[in-house]
C-alpha cells in the first residue's frame, strides 16, 4: 500500500469515529443502577452519575478544540507522517487507559483517558492536510468524500461494535453467542489493536505528503481560540456560525443522553442500543449519499437549511412526546431525524465554504469544525443538569429548542449577499 495514502488517512478518520461511535452503547452501563460496569460509586443518585457523565463527555470534544489547529500547525513544521501516527498511538493509549479505568473503577484515570484521545483525535485536521497535498482540481472533491464516507462509516460501526462487545452471553442473529468474558471494557481494547495497527500502517506505508515544510513557523497554541473570534468577527460567516453552534449543541443532547434515554425507558441493553445508533448512521450515510445530492440540484443550501433546521427540531419534539409503551415510534422517526440532519450537516458546510473569501474556504472550515468541537462541551455538561430523574427526558427537550434556535436565527438574519459557488460545487443562483 506504500505510495496510497488515501487508505491510511481513511483508516484513521474511520477510528476516530469510530471510537466515539463505541462509547455511545457503553456510557450508560457506566453510571445505571445495578450495572456491573457501574463506576460511579454505590452512594451517588443517578442524576450524580449523570452529571459525571456530561462532563465526561465533554472532555473529548474540549481537548479536540484545543488540540486539532495545533497538530495542524505541528503537521506543517515536521510532516503529516511522523504526526498521524504519534497521535494514532496516542489515541490507542487513550483506549487503553479508558479501559483500565473502567476496570478499576476509576472516574479520574476515564477523564484522563478521553481527554488524551481527545487531544490526539484531533489529528483529522492533519489528515484533511494530507488529502489537500495529494488532491488537485480533478479529484479534490472525490478524495474529501472519502472523508465524508469514513465518518460516515465510523459512526455506523461505531455504536453496533460498542453493543456487540459489550454484551456477554448475547446471541448474534441466532449464528452464535458472544463469549462470556466480553463486556464494557472488550470495545476499547478492541478499538486499540485497530489503532495500534493503524499506526504500524502509518509508519510503514504511509508516504509523507508534505513536500515543503515550514521550519520557521511560530506555533500559536491559542488558535482554536482565534479561530472562534475570527470566525464570529465575519459579517460573511457570523449567522452561519451562530447557527451551526446551536445545532451541534442540540444534536450534542441527542448522543450524550439518547443510549441512557433507551436503557431506561425502553430496557435497552447496550447491543440494542448499538444497534438503533447503528441503524441511524446507515440512514444519515443515505441521505449524504441520496438525498443530499438530489436535493442541491433543485434548491441553493441556504434555502435548503432554512427547513432542515425545523425539520430537525421537530424530529427531536416527537422524540420527546414519544409514549414509551411502545419503540414502533422510535424507529419510525429516524428517516426523517436523519434526512434533516444529514442535509443539515451537508449544507452548514458548503454555505461556510461559499461564504468564506475567495482561497480562503479551508480556513473557514476549520473555524468551523472549532465552532462544532466548542458546541458539544457545554451541551454535554449540561446534560446531568437539567435531567431531574431516571425517567426524564428534559435534554431532548432542550435539544429541541437548540436546533430550533438555530433555524430561528438563521431564517431572521442570514443574507445571501456574500455568497459565491463551492468549491468543487454547483454555483447557486442567489
Amino acid at each position: 500500500m506504500r505510495g496510497k495514502p488515501l487508505l491510511s488517512v481513511f483508516f484513521t478518520v474511520f477510528l476516530d469515529l469510530l471510537g466515539f461511535g463505541i462509547l455511545i452503547p457503553v456510557f450508560p452501563l457506566l453510571i445505571s443502577p445495578g450495572s456491573p460496569f457501574r463506576v460511579t460509586p454505590e452512594s451517588w443518585s443517578f442524576t450524580e452519575g449523570l452529571i459525571m457523565l456530561g462532563w465526561l463527555q465533554a472532555a473529548y470534544p474540549f481537548a479536540s478544540f484545543v488540540a486539532a489547529p495545533i497538530l495542524g500547525q505541528l503537521s506543517d513544521r515536521f510532516g503529516r507522517r511522523p504526526v498521524l501516527a504519534l497521535s494514532i498511538f496516542g489515541t490507542a493509549i487513550g483506549y487503553m487507559l479508558f479501559a483500565i479505568g473502567i476496570s478499576i473503577a476509576s472516574i479520574p484515570l476515564l477523564f484522563a483517558a478521553r481527554a488524551l484521545d481527545g487531544f490526539t483525535g484531533g489529528n483529522i485536521a492533519v489528515a484533511q492536510a494530507a488529502i489537500g497535498d495529494i488532491s488537485d482540481d480533478s479529484n479534490r472533491a472525490r478524495n474529501f468524500g472519502l472523508i465524508g464516507a469514513a465518518f460516515g462509516l465510523g459512526f455506523i460501526i461505531g455504536p453496533y461494535l460498542g453493543g456487540k462487545l459489550s454484551s456477554p452471553n448475547t446471541s448474534f442473529y441466532g449464528l452464535f453467542d458472544t463469549p462470556d468474558w466480553f463486556g464494557a471494557t472488550t470495545p476499547f481494547w478492541f478499538a486499540a489493536i485497530l489503532s495500534l495497527t493503524n499506526c504500524a500502517l502509518i509508519l510503514g506505508a504511509f508516504p509523507e505528503t508534505l513536500r515543503e515544510k515550514s521550519a520557521q513557523t511560530k506555533l500559536n497554541v491559542m488558535r482554536s481560540v482565534q479561530n472562534v473570534v475570527t470566525g464570529f468577527s465575519s459579517d460573511r460567516l457570523r449567522v452561519v456560525l451562530a447557527s451551526a453552534f446551536l445545532w451541534n449543541a442540540g444534536f450534542t443532547f441527542f448522543t450524550t443522553f439518547f443510549g441512557v434515554y433507551l436503557r431506561n425507558e425502553f430496557g435497552y441493553s447496550a447491543s440494542k442500543t448499538g444497534d438503533y445508533f447503528a441503524i441511524v448512521g446507515l440512514f444519515i450515510a443515505l441521505s449524504q449519499a441520496v438525498l443530499v445530492g438530489r436535493i442541491a440540484k433543485s434548491f441553493a443550501d441556504y434555502k435548503v437549511l432554512r427547513f432542515s433546521f425545523f425539520g430537525l427540531a421537530l424530529m427531536m419534539l416527537l422524540y420527546f412526546v414519544t409514549p414509551t409503551s411502545t419503540t414502533f415510534w422510535i424507529y419510525a422517526i429516524i428517516p426523517f431525524f436523519t434526512a434533516s440532519n444529514g442535509l443539515s450537516i451537508a449544507n452548514v458546510s458548503s454555505l461556510v465554504s461559499r461564504s468564506a473569501l475567495p482561497g480562503q474556504q479551508g480556513q473557514a472550515l476549520g473555524v468551523l469544525s472549532s465552532v462544532q468541537n466548542l458546541a458539544q462541551v457545554p451541551a454535554s455538561i449540561l446534560v446531568g443538569y437539567i435531567t431531574s430523574s431516571i425517567t426524564s427526558s428534559q435534554p431532548l427537550l432542550v435539544s429541541t429548542i437548540c436546533i430550533a434556535a438555530a433555524g430561528v436565527v438563521f431564517t431572521l438574519f442570514f443574507r445571501p449577499k456574500y455568497i459565491g459557488p463551492a468549491v468543487g460545487a454547483p454555483a447557486h443562483t442567489a
